[in-house]
């Protein structure tokens, strides 16, 4: 049996519920849920890391979203209130909290203090300070945190075919029901595809951004020697 044969079938990739329709649904769950993860994580993850408060906070919702069983919590949602990518991608929004939380949350709290203070000292506000300074310096952690997040929501977007949506996983289910291994097998195979993909280019924009952020602190660092160096003789000559 060759298990490349569903996958090198031109029949079987254009067309509604063939593999670039399922392709783009998988994207669409995993686009929409990992960006209301974000739209609710990264604003309460600056919050805590600036504060220093809250910090239950991560490890409570971390822990929870490990705890909540996926595959129960898409079937309950169908039950309850029907299929639809508008049912489906909460649930998945559900697990991309944590992963985002926690980067962003130590990403801002873990920001040069040397450069916050100094921010302090030349009057900027704490809003500045988070945009201006904490953010840039954290943004690298943050991409790691979406990262994380996408890779966790594309796998687990699969479990969506199981509660009546769409996607890859209906590759498998449907494969798993005519005992189409060539089917399953082009599914899994596919999904694998999809996350490294995703994961080569977050890892290629959280380099850049890591690769910015160096460049960042080098200047500050240089900034502040300077200062530095202009009120040594400052002093000096004051107590002269």
């Amino acid at each position: 049996m060759n298990l490349l044969s569903y996958l090198l079938d031109p029949a079987n990739w254009p067309g509604g519920g063939k593999i670039i329709d399922l392709l783009l649904q998988h994207l669409t769950y995993t686009a929409a849920a990992v960006v209301i993860g974000a739209l609710i994580a990264i604003p309460v993850g600056i919050l805590i890391g600036h504060t220093g408060r809250g910090s239950f906070l991560v490890i409570g919702t971390s822990n929870a979203a490990r705890a909540i069983p996926t595959l129960g919590l898409l079937v309950l949602v169908v039950v309850l209130l029907g299929t639809g990518i508008e049912k489906i991608v909460p649930v998945l929004a559900i697990l991309a909290l944590p992963a985002i939380l926690t980067a962003t949350a130590a990403g801002i709290g873990g920001a040069d203090r040397e450069a916050v203070h100094a921010a302090r000292a030349i009057g900027l506000t704490e809003t500045q300070i988070v945009a201006q300074v904490e953010w840039p310096l954290a943004l690298p952690l943050v991409i790691s945190g979406l990262r994380s997040a996408t890779l966790q929501v594309v796998a687990t977007a699969t479990v969506a075919a199981f509660a009546a949506g769409g996607g890859l996983g209906r590759l498998l289910i449907s494969g798993q029901r005519q005992n189409d291994y060539p089917q399953m097998f082009a599914g899994a195979a596919l999904i694998a595809g999809l996350a490294i993909v995703l994961d080569v280019l977050l890892s290629g924009v959280g380099w850049l951004a890591g690769r910015t952020t160096r460049a960042r602190r080098a200047v500050d660092r240089a900034v502040l020697q300077a200062e530095q160096d202009t009120d040594t003789p400052s002093r000096s000559e004051a107590l002269t």
